[in-house]
């Protein structure tokens, strides 16, 4: 995942009537080529135009160049077009679907005789590479009509099928804009057209704006998303403005590729989701217990510090729960089928929020209960799509570390202010202290979202207000709030750049009233209370996955399953080193002797490959002198350390929490 990328703003410029866009950028002195060329223009509406653009009228426009979010689109968007081309020119049969920008790259499905192979793709890449050289420029046309445009793509039916559902929006060919249908051709130097797609663009003004692209992989995929639709064969790629950027890009892959959760679950043997229980289900073995422990016994105790009470709510419930609490039918489809026993259907949880709701309303309640915060484990399932389900990082059984606070509306910007500073600490305690806000607010078209529209201002501004005091980088959602409020989500990037959505922080208006909850106020009226949803940790699985990525399985000392390994020199020295092991386990610390019948350098091989952070070694001098001799996880040395004191050193690091290595230092 990628953070936000700081827009180059350009200032605006005057495109007068009958001339192109692109004179306005020229006349500008504007760059036409490079890293930093404009691309696009944006008019007045936001609406993103080519540089052959022509008003009717003096239009004000922005110049967008290749190296803004928007430019970069508009690069990526272009290069699946190049891909598509490429494709029809290898394989003539192939028909087009779609091929939209996304995170860092773009796609392009095709429905061709059999799946493409690697060296397809390097023959797709090896010809894309001769149309970007070859300078073709994108030159937008509008259809007069449906008729036209049906005649024209006669032999491409995942394209006449767009026509026919022109204007629907996630249909990324369908052109809708302001309600024409539009095709674009690709024009060699002499002006002849050589190949077009329907989109609705915009796109580069010339193939060459397309410096440094890749193709990644092929997939298989449903036309539209849907099961029910054919099977298609997807190709991913990537483009950047520049070689350099590619090559930075394809790094980053690179070292994300050895940091897969996944694969370091397996190589330090933390996890695993075996087939007999099921997909997006894990197991955590012995080291990764260690791990969750630690991250379970540090939150608890946090919570309660922070004034937090622990409750337990049961793993599943009756339907008419879900329908109090309105999740139903919202969340249905994610929800596992329901078990029916003595006359009722029951549902696995997907939240937990309505059984806190009915501790709430267990007995009456007054305003000196005010701010009531309780807080569980909870076990939730969630059906997700198999195509979606990654790891640790999307799974179909996860534990919330979930809290909800009943305040009152005074009481609410406090307790928001609050969750927040609980949220950062933690995040800092874990070593992820790079992080900005989100704010997720409703879209009013949606008929999703319940309640008024006061109440969605009032909550709206109440998170912003916090949100903007913390003094955070704060980036608009619209339209991703849950349907019973706004919500404020921290994005944490991690060691390598990579962001990822962890706490959140929801303001609920809406489920105190369905589920009739109430306090007495000091007036003696009764008053219903704002509810505040927020997890710490998101859910443990998903903070695990992403805290195995950013150590890269290096944990520090204070989370590592394996704290210290004594190594002997010799057979004759392992007794003495169980012994320090023995006196470091009575102050908590997680160590063990390698007694495998290994040569003393495969021990230190197997344990730096393990990435225990202290490896505690004795040989003669040791045993004679009472000492240990340190190797860190970083290759350092500490030689002749008294046992006591080696104990003291260990127990040091450790419950310091510190994020980084142990040292010799």
């Amino acid at each position: 995942m990628s953070a936000p990328r700081t827009p180059v703003v350009a200032d605006p410029v005057v495109v007068p009537a009958g001339t192109t866009a692109a004179d306005a950028v020229a006349a500008a002195g504007l760059p036409s080529s490079g890293p930093k060329a404009v691309v696009v223009v944006r008019d007045a509406a936001g609406r993103l135009r080519d540089l052959d653009w022509v008003p009717e009228q003096d239009a004000r426009v922005t110049p967008v160049s290749i190296a803004e979010p928007d430019g970069l689109d508009v690069l990526r968007h272009s290069a699946a077009h190049v891909l598509a081309q490429a494709v029809q020119d290898i394989f003539p049969e192939a028909k087009l679907g779609i091929g939209p920008p996304i995170t860092d790259g773009f796609y392009y499905d095709f429905d061709v005789a059999k799946p493409f192979q690697p060296d397809d793709l390097q023959k797709l890449e090896k010809r894309m590479q001769e149309i970007v050289k070859a300078g073709q420029t994108f030159r937008r046309r509008e259809y007069a009509s449906l008729d036209e445009a049906k005649a024209e793509l006669k032999d491409e039916p995942y394209k006449l099928e767009l026509v026919d559902i022109k204007g629907d929006v996630d249909a990324e060919a369908a052109a809708v804009g302001a309600g024409e249908l539009t095709h674009y051709d690709n024009l060699d130097r002499n002006g002849e057209r050589v190949w077009g797609d329907l989109c609705r663009g915009p796109h580069l003004p010339s193939t060459r704006l397309i410096p440094a692209v890749k193709l990644m992989r092929s997939a298989a995929a449903y036309w539209r998303g849907s099961e029910k639709n054919p099977q298609l064969q997807r190709i991913y790629g990537t483009a950047w403005p520049s070689r350099d950027e590619l090559k930075a890009y394809l790094t980053r892959l690179a070292e994300a590729e050895r940091r897969d959760h996944r694969k370091l679950g397996t190589e330090l043997d933390l996890f695993s989701f075996p087939d007999e229980i099921g997909s997006g289900l894990v197991v955590f073995h012995p080291k990764g217990g260690a791990i969750k422990r630690e991250m379970e016994d540090y939150v608890r105790a946090r919570h309660i510090e922070e004034g937090f009470q622990y409750v337990g709510t049961p793993h599943i419930a009756k339907e008419g729960l879900f329908h109090t609490s309105g999740h139903l039918p919202y969340y249905a489809d994610t929800m596992f089928p329901p078990m029916h026993m003595e006359g009722s259907d029951y549902y696995l949880k997907a939240m937990n929020c309505p059984m806190h709701n009915l501790i709430y309303r267990s007995r009456g309640r007054s305003y000196r209960e005010l701010p009531l915060r309780l807080f569980e484990f909870g076990s939730v399932y969630r059906y997700e799509k198999s195509g979606v389900v990654h790891g640790l990082t999307r799974v179909r059984g996860l534990t919330q570390d979930d809290s909800h606070s009943y305040v009152t509306a005074e009481q609410a910007p406090g307790e928001i202010k609050h969750l927040l500073n609980f949220v950062l600490s933690l995040l800092r305690d874990f070593g992820l202290d790079d992080y900005y806000l989100e704010l997720s607010t409703r879209d009013p078209k949606s008929d999703k979202f319940i309640g008024t529209d006061e109440q969605w201002a009032v909550a709206t501004k109440v998170l912003e207000d916090v949100a903007t005091e913390s003094g955070l980088d704060l980036v608009l959602d619209p339209g991703g709030a849950a349907f019973y409020g706004p919500k404020i989500s921290v994005q944490a990037r991690d060691a390598i750049g990579r962001t990822w959505q962890m706490s959140t922080i929801q303001y609920d208006f809406n489920q105190p009233a369905g589920f009739g909850l109430e306090f007495q106020a000091a007036d003696g009226s009764r008053q219903e209370p704002v509810m505040i949803h927020s997890a710490k940790f998101g859910s443990i699985e998903r903070f695990f996955g992403v805290l195995v990525e950013h150590y890269a399985g290096a944990f520090p000392a204070w989370l590592a399953p394996v704290q210290v390994v004594g190594i002997p020199i010799r057979d004759e020295h392992a007794d003495y080193l169980s012994e320090f092991v023995a006196k470091l386990r009575q102050q908590g610390i997680r160590a063990e002797v390698d007694h495998s019948d290994d040569r003393m350098q495969k021990k230190i091989r197997t344990a730096q490959q393990q990435k225990i952070p202290f490896m505690a070694i004795a040989g003669d001098e040791d045993v004679n002198g009472g000492t240990v001799s340190f190797r860190y996880r970083d290759g350092s040395q500490r030689n002749g350390v008294p046992v006591d004191e080696a104990v003291a050193h260990v127990a040091e690091v450790v419950r310091s929490r510190v994020n980084t290595g142990p040292s010799a230092a």
